[in-house]
């Protein structure tokens, strides 16, 4: 399932070329309430705003000259390194993904990544804009440990091989299910954690700590199964 898709719901502001709107842009960048940044052809960081700096607990200066993907969880890594650098190489001129990030004190958070390039004047790529909106009331969920997110031995299973990129059919052929059997599997989990796809369920299941951090493949946490 790709999860790349083109970016209709928010109007984030593009650093124009010519100079008499730069005042209007930076004003934008810095009092839009959004965590944004500004990456080099390197997919370093040279520029944060304060939303940005404050949602990953670090000042201007410890950000910039960083890559942007080590503010991000593992699991993340090699599809935005792909989509910065399609970016980077013109390849589309915005995407959007759902994310797991390490915030402030190493906390883990869910939320949505939006990447757009930058053009100068000769309609080259010079840089690119990247945008973080964590998820609304993820950290209510997080603290809600009185009601843990338990999963079904199966579901359990389900849950790990979607979070590894297997698909359907895949999936019916190693836990010997029907297809339609595991699209139930996979409808149920979508509804227990009240998201609408694929992606966000993997997202929102590392937010939660049901999926282990920094395990491949990934592990559905031995605490999160119900006792079969």
């Amino acid at each position: 399932m790709n999860s790349t898709t083109v970016v209709t719901r928010y109007a984030v502001p593009v650093p124009p070329v010519r100079t008499e709107y730069g005042d209007r842009y930076r004003s934008l960048f810095d009092e839009s309430g959004m965590c944004m940044a500004n990456l080099d052809l390197g997919l370093r960081v040279t520029d944060a705003n304060r939303f940005f700096s404050r949602q990953f607990g670090r000042s201007g200066q410890d950000l910039r000259g960083r890559g942007f993907c080590e503010f991000l969880h593992s699991s993340a890594h090699d599809k935005v390194r792909r989509q910065l650098s399609l970016l980077r190489d013109g390849g589309h001129p915005r995407f959007a993904e759902q994310v797991v990030a390490m915030g402030a004190r190493q906390a883990v958070f869910a939320g949505e990544l939006t990447g757009m390039a930058v053009r100068g004047e000769a309609g080259r790529v010079n840089g690119l804009l990247v945008v973080v909106r964590p998820d609304e009331a993820e950290g209510a969920l997080q603290l809600a440990s009185g009601k843990q997110v338990l999963l079904s031995p199966i579901d359990a299973r389900v849950l790990e091989g979607v979070a590894t990129g297997e698909s359907t059919v895949q999936l019916a052929a190693k836990l010997f299910l029907s297809r339609g059997g595991v699209e139930y599997h996979v409808t149920t989990l979508l509804r227990q954690l009240k998201v609408t796809n694929r992606p966000a369920l993997v997202s929102k299941s590392y937010s939660l700590g049901i999926l282990s951090l920094g395990q491949w493949p990934p592990r559905v946490r031995p605490e999160h199964i119900r006792a079969s």
